[in-house]
């Protein structure tokens, strides 16, 4: 944590920046918390998640198929 908060120090020194020091280190250490609490939610309903949606994937690969079609048809006829 503590090269963390001496890179942040570094790099606010050599750079000029709209946030304050205070500001970072509370936006680094949001981003830990939130992105840790996401994942020990996401773990802890695995069980679920496997059993709901089981599909989902499918749904997924089609969406994304689709937006790739409609680029491709765009592209084609420029």
């Amino acid at each position: 944590m503590c090269i963390i908060l001496t890179l942040v120090s570094l790099f606010l020194h050599k750079n000029k920046t709209m946030f304050t020091n205070g500001q970072l280190i509370f936006a680094i250490l949001f981003v830990i918390a939130f992105a840790s609490a996401l994942a020990y939610t996401y773990r802890k309903d695995l069980k679920l998640h496997k059993k709901y949606y089981k599909g989902s994937v499918w749904v997924l690969i089609a969406f994304i198929s689709f937006i790739l079609f409609i680029a491709v048809i765009k592209f084609a006829f420029m």
